[in-house]
């Protein structure tokens, strides 16, 4: 496991940090003060740093966590309500920040290795769409989430896109119609999340499962992360046809061989990543 003190962060100022942990990126959100919310330099730095990890073969997995109390309660509201002064009341702008949102989440499901959220503690609107959108999330057992924008006259339909893909109907509806929020626990149960911690542990559990998936193959890692959002989107049928290719492409390469040759000799395998 790398040292946790080989640490390398921007500066404290910054609305999102970036730490490196032996092949692992810790990306820390930074707006204590105001929640964590996304705000538009919080979502631009979000998507720059998804960016520019994707093809950082040095990173192996990437963990979101926040500073402060909450994990994120949402959209910055107070950025957002300011524009009801343009000439348009806002309507270019909000059109704006819902796309940018929209990219960074989609960003994370398209970065070709995995994503963990260690959420500490109130996960609301977006911020709950930002776990939603991480491929695994440990919580501590004090988090919450809640989709409460009905509460206020916006019902959260963007954050409901990743919702509705991590939990059943029924369960999404409830949050989305009532805005009540859920613990972690119920939140695990509904699978939003993977693992329930002691508070103040979050960040570490979550270091750990990335450090655990980092250990994989990334060639393999990358290949199944894609193939596991695109067959989601398909009929059973055509699902089967395209893991049967995957399948068949996955054992053509080196790490395959070099797996099941391992496997079968009783040895640790030695990745080449590819």
């Amino acid at each position: 496991m790398p040292s946790r003190t080989a640490r390398a962060a921007i500066p404290q100022s910054h609305v999102l940090l970036r730490e490196t942990l032996g092949n692992i990126a810790v990306l820390t959100l930074n707006r204590a003060a105001a929640r964590n919310s996304l705000s538009e330099g919080l979502i631009a730095a979000l998507y720059a740093a998804l960016k520019e990890i994707h093809d950082d073969v040095a990173v192996r997995a990437v963990v979101i966590a926040a500073n402060g109390l909450a994990f994120s309660a949402g959209h910055d509201m107070k950025e957002l309500t300011a524009r009801r002064t343009d000439a348009d009341r806002g309507r270019a702008y909000f059109a704006e920040i819902m796309t940018a949102c929209s990219a960074m989440m989609q960003a994370i499901v398209l970065l070709p290795k995995p994503v963990v959220a260690a959420v500490q503690g109130v996960a609301t609107a977006a911020g709950c769409q930002l776990v939603a959108s991480c491929d695994l999330a440990v919580a501590s057992d004090v988090a919450t989430f809640a989709t409460p924008g009905v509460d206020i006259g916006l019902f959260c339909s963007t954050p409901m896109v990743a919702l509705s893909r991590n939990v059943p109907r029924k369960q999404a509806m409830e949050m989305l119609l009532t805005g009540e929020p859920v613990s972690a626990a119920t939140a695990q149960s509904i699978g939003l999340i993977n693992r329930v911690v002691a508070v103040g542990t979050e960040r570490d559990a979550a270091i750990a499962l990335a450090e655990k998936v980092a250990l994989k193959s990334a060639y393999t890692v990358k290949l199944g992360k894609a193939a596991f959002y695109r067959q989601a989107e398909m009929s059973l049928a055509d699902a089967y046809r395209y893991a049967a290719e995957v399948m068949t492409e996955n054992m053509m390469a080196r790490d395959a061989e070099e797996g099941i040759g391992a496997f079968i000799e009783k040895r640790e395998p030695k990745w080449q990543d590819r």
